[in-house]
C-alpha cells in the first residue's frame, strides 16, 4: 500500500518526535531516583515532543485545527480536519524506564452541517523504541509499515487475551472496573495491563490482543487506535455498545467474533 501524502506527513512528524523521545527515554534511567528529579523530566520530554508534532504538522497543514494533551485545543480553520494528539502515551511507563510508550496521532473531520467534529479519517500510532509505525486510513485499511493488520481470528473467549487499563491515583471507577473484570476475567485466557491505550488498541488491530476495556480515557487516547481497529475488521464501543467516532470516556474493542460477547458480559455485569 502506497502511503498517502497525509500519512507521510503524519509518519515523518512521529519520527521525529521519538527520535527525540528515544535519546530521552535513555536518560532516564541515569537520573537520580526521586519524585522530583524523573517526574520533571519527563515532563519536559512530553511537551518537547508535542511541540515537535505541533511545529512538523502546522508546516504541512497550517489551516488545520489541534487538540492536543499539553496544549489543549487550538482551533483552525472551521472547515478543515484536525489532528488529535497525544505526544507519550504511557508516560508511568516512559518515567520507570519501561520501553512500552507511544506517540498517537489521529485526523478527525469536521461535520458537514458545522455541528462539531465526526469521523476519524486517519491514525498512527508509533513506537519509538520498537519503530513500529501502525497506520490506518478511513476505508484504506489498517497497516503495519506495509503490512496489512488483520484483527485476530481466534472466536473462543477461552482462547482470547484481553488487554485493560486499570483505575489508579483518583482516576476511573474501581468499583465498576472490579465488576467488568470479574464478569470477563473468568472467561478468557488473559487479561493484561501494560500501561499504553494507544498501543493496546493498535495490538487489538494487529491480532495481538482479541479485545481491550478500558474508562476514563482522553479522545488522544484512543482516536487513532479506535479507527485502527475497525480498519482491521474488528469493532469498537461505548459500553452501551454504541459506535461512536472517538470512544474515549468508555472504550470497548473487540475482534469482530468476540465483540458482542464481550459486551455482552460487560453490560451483564454493570446491572443493578
Amino acid at each position: 500500500m502506497a502511503l498517502s501524502g497525509l500519512i507521510r506527513v503524519m509518519e515523518k512528524a512521529a519520527r521525529k518526535a521519538g527520535q527525540r523521545l528515544r535519546r530521552d527515554f535513555g536518560e532516564v534511567e541515569h537520573l537520580q531516583v526521586s519524585r522530583k528529579g524523573p517526574a520533571d523530566f519527563v515532563t519536559k520530554a512530553d511537551r518537547a515532543a508535542e511541540r515537535t508534532l505541533w511545529d512538523e504538522l502546522r508546516a504541512a497543514r497550517p489551516e488545520w485545527g489541534f487538540l492536543m494533551e499539553e496544549g489543549g485545543e487550538i482551533e483552525g480553520d472551521p472547515d478543515k480536519p484536525r489532528f488529535i494528539i497525544d505526544p507519550l502515551d504511557g508516560t508511568s511507563n516512559f518515567l520507570h524506564s519501561i520501553p512500552h510508550f507511544a506517540i498517537s496521532i489521529a485526523v478527525q473531520e469536521p461535520r458537514l452541517d458545522g455541528s462539531g467534529w465526526g469521523d476519524v479519517v486517519a491514525g498512527m500510532v508509533y513506537q519509538p523504541v520498537t519503530d513500529e509505525t501502525f497506520w490506518a486510513e478511513k476505508s484504506r485499511g489498517a497497516w503495519l509499515h506495509d503490512r496489512r493488520l488483520r484483527v485476530s481470528a481466534r472466536r473462543h473467549l477461552d482462547e482470547a487475551l484481553i488487554a485493560t487499563g486499570i483505575p489508579f491515583s483518583g482516576h476511573g471507577d474501581m468499583h465498576q472496573w472490579t465488576r467488568i473484570y470479574q464478569a470477563i476475567g473468568p472467561s478468557v485466557a488473559g487479561i493484561r495491563r501494560f500501561g499504553s491505550a494507544a498501543l493496546d488498541l493498535a495490538w487489538v488491530a494487529a491480532g495481538r490482543y482479541e479485545g481491550f476495556w478500558e474508562q476514563g480515557l482522553k479522545p488522544w487516547d484512543s482516536a487513532a487506535g479506535c479507527l485502527l481497529v475497525r480498519e482491521a475488521g474488528g469493532f469498537v464501543s461505548d459500553f452501551r455498545g454504541r459506535s461512536l467516532p472517538i470512544c474515549d470516556a468508555e472504550v470497548l474493542a473487540g475482534n469482530d467474533a468476540l465483540h458482542s460477547r464481550l459486551h455482552k458480559l460487560l453490560a451483564n455485569s454493570l446491572k443493578d
